[in-house]
């Protein structure tokens, strides 16, 4: 039995221009003609086909495709388990992509419903990036402390935020004058700012141990959006970020020396 274009077309599922796309990659040529001169497909064309489009479901590229059935040599069941592994990571890969929108959604939802004026009115310039608290959100999903810290903010009104951006920006003009005088970042007035931005979320989020502290501190300097909800960036400055963070980290081995590090709400 022989086959035209159309033909081919309908049954395997596929466009005639793909199989022209597939002729002229030389990948499948009609290997028959009929009597009037047109190309047709034969029995085993059909085979190959159905090899293409097998490969194609898989994901295979077409030229990778073409190597397959080019080398004699070539082992397909090596190349089938290379496709699976990536295969199982592109699933690992889209399960938390599943994750991340699903906790996306839920942090959305969460909060005091302000309107663009009340929250300019109350967060400033100071952005909450979706992305960065959702990444959050999964990397500590089993920590008792990240389920407290959400349960707290989203229990806030208002004014409860009103009061807590408030301390924060009185703590970072506080953070600004240090660093612009050139205050070093182990000085009593950077660790005492340290300690008063781990205490401060203690009092507003969850209790915040030093060894806690200094990993929140880590990120400033890891990811422009962690620091960002502590300094806006038209308020950074070069350095300001890690300077932070040195100044927790010497905080906490201040605590570690003193025999205070367990002590979260003084």
């Amino acid at each position: 039995m022989s086959y035209s274009v159309g033909q081919v077309a309908a049954f395997a599922g596929v466009t005639v221009r793909t199989l022209h796309h597939y002729d002229k990659a030389g990948l499948l040529s009609p290997s028959e003609r009929s009597p009037a001169g047109y190309r047709l497909y034969g029995e085993a064309d059909l085979v190959r086909l159905q090899q293409i489009l097998f490969y194609r479901e898989l994901g295979f590229p077409l030229d990778e495709i073409a190597a397959i059935f080019k080398d004699p040599q070539a082992n397909p069941l090596e190349r089938l388990r290379d496709r699976q592994r990536q295969l199982n990571e592109e699933i690992a890969r889209l399960q938390r992509l599943v994750e991340v929108a699903e906790r996306a959604i839920e942090v959305q939802k969460t909060g005091v419903p302000l309107t663009p004026e009340e929250r300019f009115e109350v967060f400033g310039e100071v952005a909450f990036d979706l992305s960065y608290a959702t990444e959050a959100e999964l990397k500590w999903a089993h920590s008792d402390r990240q389920r407290e810290a959400m349960a707290r903010a989203d229990a806030h009104t208002k004014e409860d935020w009103r009061r807590l951006m408030g301390e924060a920006a009185a703590w970072r003009a506080e953070l600004l004058a240090v660093f612009d005088e050139g205050e070093p970042s182990d000085g009593e007035r950077a660790m005492d700012l340290a300690e008063e931005h781990r205490l401060h979320i203690a009092r507003w989020f969850t209790s915040c141990p030093p060894d806690m502290h200094r990993r929140i501190a880590d990120d400033f300097v890891a990811d422009p959006r962690a620091f960002a909800l502590v300094v806006p960036p038209s308020q950074q400055r070069p350095g300001l970020a890690a300077y932070t963070r040195n100044a927790v980290h010497a905080n906490a081995a201040r605590h570690a020396g003193d025999g205070t590090e367990g002590e979260e709400n003084r």
